[in-house]
């Protein structure tokens, strides 16, 4: 794991400048507190921070080149398959300089060029410059576990692990993109290729990028299918999961470092950790955080896999102080992101680093085996549009009747929810399910000016191009494949990625694995949703080796009480914050529609924490980012 940036500039005759490469390292010492290193090459400039993780000798650091010197790589990642690769390299002529997995890249490339893609495995994004062809190529995992951003205009070209690095080249504008801002307001982040800064861009995963004769073209290499479906039995599938599970959790004890695993007692943290102890010759070593709040404390869960496995447990009792730790979290995570359990996975990073720099997690399992209570509403739904037809905008109606109050976790919410959504088209319904403001809700709270600026972008066109685009045939299938293509790599993976970069911790995913998404996604569709039974096989697989009170839990989530945190600590922090002067000046938001958000929640009519948490992190956004004392800026410094 590393931060990763670099510059190539068009015009001819100009030279890349070491100065605007050492500060976009700067703003990333985070991610690689080890080491820095820069290559500048005519006009191409390259620069690594280093997270050692295989192969600790100064013969790994980067960026490194090929034996001749024409080929350098900047890489960001772990190539778990990077042994297998190398055996075949080396048969095949090729000489290595050090034991580092991403040296196996350069060596792919010289023999396969950017076919060299279809043959890594892991999580990785990286440039490389080809200096014979004058080209830079860089790419992104198939998931997007690693991020990588980009600038272009007709003078250069710049690419960073984060968007602040960009900034540092003060040709760069620093100006909000309202469509983006628009967006936003509907998901709780950044969706697709966008990003909340004018000019600069994400490559999405599964793509790659080629900067050549001062043109930019991108491809996508890789698409997750859900068909033809396996021809198995539910027991000889079973065998064949638990297989490459495995081997999933083999490839990620790879480390020259210590290792551990996040563990919150849910059903995929505790098979990582099963699989971990299976084969490990010492005790694993797991991390778990709790609340004083019992409906978000996990820890008994957690303690019961951590002695059923034998580890060397650490559980800590946090007490977050969200007004102190947000002006960390809107720094590190450069766009305004309002998914509130990146307050927990911070705290957990946080205290499990001391022990460890690589920590396996449970991410992914949802979207692979169907764990998420929208599936089986989704489910339902589909059946309702097959036997209620022309009942169904009564119903929906009827729903919008329901009164307001209560928590998002309670049944009339619920029941609201899912009514409301009947009369929709299945992928519309399910997008309201994920959406923190509906459509009409931003067009209340939009001042003209901003929603002229905004234009007038659909927000769920990108939820329901996903699911047209993947070959699932079931519905509830295409649900799963639209949040692996959209809320796994643009919300779950970010929040994970970027708290415990903060830290400089890895975390590794084996439910992620290719082998075991493909897997996965072949699998019949009853074999992962069946009634309200959620992750039916994977349940079944890992009936012997979990203990039963695990496999019966319910999801609980990992989450915080920000719905009373609104009503107490954070009550005057986000009436002074989201209503003052410099709030409104902004011209974004009606100032009476805020009000009415703030005092509904805080008097318990409504739950608006979702929205309230929404536009509290956008106004930090602004204050950290674009306005000009914002600390987020050209500093080259920050609040990490």
């Amino acid at each position: 794991m590393c931060g990763i940036c670099g510059t190539v500039n068009h015009e001819a005759g100009t030279t890349a400048d070491p100065a605007l490469i050492r500060r976009m390292l700067a703003t990333l010492a985070h991610r690689g507190p080890d080491g820095e290193g820069i290559h500048v090459e005519d006009n191409v400039g390259l620069g690594h921070r280093r997270l050692a993780i295989i192969d600790l000798s100064p013969a790994a650091a980067q960026p490194m080149p090929n034996e001749d010197k024409t080929l350098w790589i900047t890489f960001n990642g772990e190539i778990y398959n990077f042994q297998e690769l190398r055996r075949d390299l080396e048969a095949r002529g090729h000489r290595f300089r050090s034991h580092a997995d991403g040296e196996v890249i350069l060596h792919l490339y010289e023999e396969y060029g950017t076919d060299c893609l279809h043959r890594l495995r892991g999580m990785f994004a990286f440039g490389l410059w080809d200096a014979a062809r004058r080209r830079l190529f860089l790419a992104r995992d198939r998931v997007g576990k690693k991020p990588l951003v980009y600038f272009q205009d007709t003078r250069r070209f710049l690419f960073a692990s984060e968007p602040k690095a960009i900034l540092q080249d003060p040709a760069v504008p620093i100006e909000p993109d309202p469509q983006a801002i628009h967006h936003y307001l509907t998901y709780g982040y950044v969706p697709g290729s966008l990003s909340a800064f004018r000019g600069i861009q994400k490559l999405p995963p599964a793509h790659c990028l080629l900067v050549e004769n001062g043109k930019v073209s991108t491809e996508q290499y890789w698409r997750l299918r859900y068909g033809p479906k396996h021809h198995l039995t539910e027991e000889e599938a079973c065998e064949e999961l638990l297989v490459r599970l495995r081997q999933a959790v083999k490839r990620r004890l790879i480390s020259d470092v210590p290792l551990g695993a996040l563990l919150s007692g849910g059903i995929d943290s505790s098979t990582v950790v099963a699989l971990m102890a299976e084969q490990s010759a010492s005790r694993v070593k797991t991390f778990s955080i709790g609340f004083e709040e019992a409906a978000y404390d996990e820890r008994e869960a957690a303690a019961i896999v951590a002695a059923r496995f034998g580890t060397d447990h650490h559980a800590f009792v946090v007490r977050p102080d969200a007004t102190a730790l947000l002006p960390s979290l809107v720094w590190h995570y450069n766009e305004p992101f309002a998914d509130s359990s990146a307050i927990p996975t911070y705290h957990l990073a946080q205290v499990t680093r001391p022990h460890v720099t690589v920590a396996l997690s449970g991410d992914g399992g949802d979207e692979a085996f169907g764990g998420y209570e929208r599936y089986v509403a989704h489910a339902l739904a589909c059946r309702a549009d097959r036997f209620l037809g022309p009942l169904r905008p009564a119903l929906a109606a009827l729903g919008g009747g329901l009164p307001q109050g209560g928590g998002r976790r309670g049944l009339r919410y619920r029941a609201r929810r899912f009514l409301e959504a009947l009369a929709a088209p299945p992928a519309d319904r399910y997008a309201r399910w994920m959406v923190h403001f509906a459509a009409e809700q931003k067009a209340a709270l939009s001042t003209p000016e901003f929603a002229a600026a905004a234009g007038d972008a659909d927000s769920l066109a990108l939820l329901r191009d996903a699911f047209s685009e993947t070959d699932a045939e079931d519905p509830v299938e295409a649900a799963m494949a639209a949040d692996v293509a959209r809320y796994l790599p643009e919300d779950l993976l970010v929040k994970l990625d970027v708290a415990t970069m903060a830290h400089g911790l890895e975390a590794r995913c084996p439910f992620l694995d290719q082998d075991v998404l493909e897997f996965a996604a072949r699998l019949p569709v009853q074999w992962k949703i069946r009634g309200t039974a959620k992750k039916v096989l994977l349940r079944r697989a890992l009936r012997d080796l979990l203990p039963p009170e695990i496999l019966a839990r319910p999801k609980q989530g990992f989450g915080v009480p920000i719905d009373v945190w609104f009503r107490g600590p954070l009550k005057d922090l986000a009436f002074d914050t989201l209503l003052s002067p410099r709030a409104t000046a902004r011209g974004l938001f009606r100032p009476t529609a805020v009000r009415q958000l703030l005092e509904e929640h805080v008097s318990g009519r409504a739950d608006r924490h979702y929205q309230l948490w929404n536009l509290l992190m956008l106004e930090l956004w602004y204050r950290a980012f674009i306005d000009p004392d914002g600390a987020g800026r050209r500093t080259g410094g920050g609040c990490g």
